[in-house]
């Protein structure tokens, strides 16, 4: 399965090539995706047009000249960069024991042996002893970091603008330093709208394979985060093979794998187990944590009444813990604590609303908003410790509901980034979900969500395999690329206007090819014209050739144009050259 798998990654785009933009040094090459357009037919010949460069979050996968062994994983690209600094330290770790991968036994343990991602693995590194290595923390130091450079190329900006985001707040750029394999990329609302991806196993389904599969397919298409959400057996080899091989930034839940430590029971969940987690996962190197610190034990009465109650599984977990013990969220009393660790590391907080709407119904209710407050209060405290945070957000929000929620959440948590799951904008549509909510992701990024995760189809219905994935991706890509463009950022135009211009000049490979899904434009365009000759006719299987509104278009220009030329050709002939003094 694994070298099935290296073989379908390692095909690139059509017409497209990985290209490498240098920063100030020679070990910061950012990659860009470039399409190459054919020339078109003009009055007096071919003109051609210029290849066209788009964002990539592909990694080296649709690299020609990178050879794909997932076995081994990406290279280190970011690993020199900060061991040059003075602030950081290797160390032995903690030992992997049988329960980090939900095994109590020693039979199920040997078992398990046999999936341990095969490649290098290091030695963790943290922070030396009352250091931080925070992109924060040297945002405010007036230091731009490489990652920071090699974020900024990659949004076309200045990286004093990048460092200045992130020291302000408004903007994350997560990067583990025990991630090397990271291409750094940032989050902000004054950035590309980016999109999250959610992967991984469940007790019943799945496989390592399959979810490193998934990881790299929903990077293929766009994902500029992967969320390893596993719930099942082998999470720790599970998150090593998918860190080892992630170009992107990685988050997960915790609470899962410690939930998982004490076997489904969240009354015997205890703050020495969860914190030993953390420190687990930070070893590997994930880049964020959604961490539901703002369930308060004060705050779960009020769900009380609500359609649907409590759907976050992080949420349900501690309100759980909290009811049972009558005692205050450990994640909230010990949140000083996790950032210790979050610095020691650089992972950044993706800060979990756990009580966010299940329904529209439950929308913008009491319970949602004073979480809010208390993630607020959260942001700021983990801003002094200079640990990077975004605040997630529902959820389940009709149209007319969406603004309020992005504009509480920005004076709140003073613009930090906001995180949101859709929001789904009506309940009756299973199956078609990633629809339903891709339009209320739209909605909330144009009034300043940062990041959005993505929906499949398979929301509500059970877990999403290779192709929902894709279908998730480019649902997502496509409301964040509306944002952007409502948005009015710099160059989000050029895609567009590539696409209008070879569509007009009836370019059909080039239509296909700057699409966000060429094969998908391919596939249902030959279903109807396949013949090769289809691809330069001027007209499509809709309109057929005499009732095309562009081929009419087209005769119209190129009929009073010649007109207009036998008009100036008798005016010259009866004035002379006086026609143009």
């Amino acid at each position: 399965m694994m070298s099935k798998a290296s073989d379908n990654l390692s095909k690139s785009f059509p017409n497209s090539k990985k290209v490498y933009i240098q920063g100030t040094s020679e070990s910061i090459q950012v990659p860009v995706r470039e399409i190459s357009l054919t020339p078109a037919s003009g009055p007096s010949g071919m003109v051609e047009n210029e290849p066209l460069r788009v964002y990539d979050t592909s990694g080296p996968y649709t690299d020609s000249a990178y050879e794909v062994d997932i076995r081994k994983g990406l290279p280190p690209v970011r690993s020199n960069w900060y061991k040059e600094r003075d602030d950081i330290e290797q160390y032995a770790g903690r030992m992997v024991t049988p329960l980090d991968n939900g095994f109590r036994n020693e039979v199920k343990r040997v078992e398990s042996q046999q999936h341990e991602f095969p490649g290098v693995v290091t030695e963790p590194l943290r922070a030396k002893s009352g250091r931080n290595v925070t992109q924060m923390h040297y945002a405010r130091k007036g230091i731009i970091t490489p990652e920071m450079e090699f974020a900024a190329i990659r949004e076309g900006v200045d990286p004093e603008f990048v460092r200045s985001e992130i020291a302000c707040g408004r903007a994350i750029l997560p990067a583990n330093i025990n991630h090397p394999e990271l291409e750094p990329m940032i989050i902000g609302k004054n950035f590309t709208v980016k999109v999250n991806a959610n992967i991984g196993n469940s007790a019943v389904s799945s496989s390592i394979d399959e979810e490193v599969e998934k990881m790299t397919w929903a990077t293929r298409w766009g994902a500029d985060t992967i969320m390893d959400l596993s719930t099942g057996k082998n999470i720790h080899t599970t998150r090593e093979w998918i860190l080892r091989n992630s170009p992107v930034p990685v988050g997960t839940v915790p609470i899962y794998q410690a939930l998982e430590k004490v076997a489904g029971i969240a009354e015997n969940l205890t703050w020495e187990i969860y914190r030993d987690t953390l420190i687990e996962q930070a070893e590997q190197g994930v880049d964020y944590f959604t961490i539901h610190a703002g369930v308060l034990l004060r705050y779960i009465p009020l769900t009380a009444n609500r359609l649907t109650g409590i759907v976050s599984r992080g949420g349900s977990i501690m309100a759980q813990w909290c009811l049972y013990h009558h005692q205050e969220n450990f994640l909230y009393t010990h949140f000083e604590e996790i950032c210790e660790i979050m610095k020691s590391y650089d992972i950044s907080f993706s800060l979990g609303d756990g009580l966010r709407p299940g329904s529209i119904a439950d929308a913008n209710d009491e319970a949602q908003f004073a979480e809010l407050d208390t993630l607020g209060e959260l942001t700021e405290l983990a801003w002094k410790h200079d640990v990077q945070v975004m605040v997630e957000g529902p959820g389940h929000v009709p149209m007319h509901l969406v603004k309020e929620n992005v504009d509480k959440q920005q004076e709140i948590c003073r613009e930090a980034p906001f995180y949101t799951l859709g929001p789904l904008t009506t309940d009756i549509a299973p199956g078609y979900d990633h629809i339903t909510s891709a339009i209320g992701a739209a909605m909330i990024a144009w009034h300043g969500t940062a990041m959005l995760c993505y929906v499949t189809p398979k929301e509500h219905l059970g877990l999403p395999n290779k192709n929902d994935v894709r279908e998730g991706v480019i649902t997502y890509k496509l409301a964040a690329h509306a944002a952007d463009l409502a948005k009015g950022l710099p160059g989000a135009q050029m895609r567009d206007d590539a696409l209008s211009k070879a569509r007009f000049e009836f370019r059909w490979r080039d239509q296909f090819n700057l699409s966000l899904d060429p094969e998908r434009a391919l596939e249902y365009h030959d279903e109807t014209l396949p013949a090769e000759g289809a691809k330069t006719a001027h007209f499509c299987s809709m309109c057929g050739p005499k009732f095309c509104s562009m081929r009419i278009s087209h005769d119209i220009r190129n009929t009073y144009a010649e007109q207009g030329m036998k008009e100036k050709a008798e005016e010259f002939k009866k004035a002379g050259s006086a026609i143009y003094q």
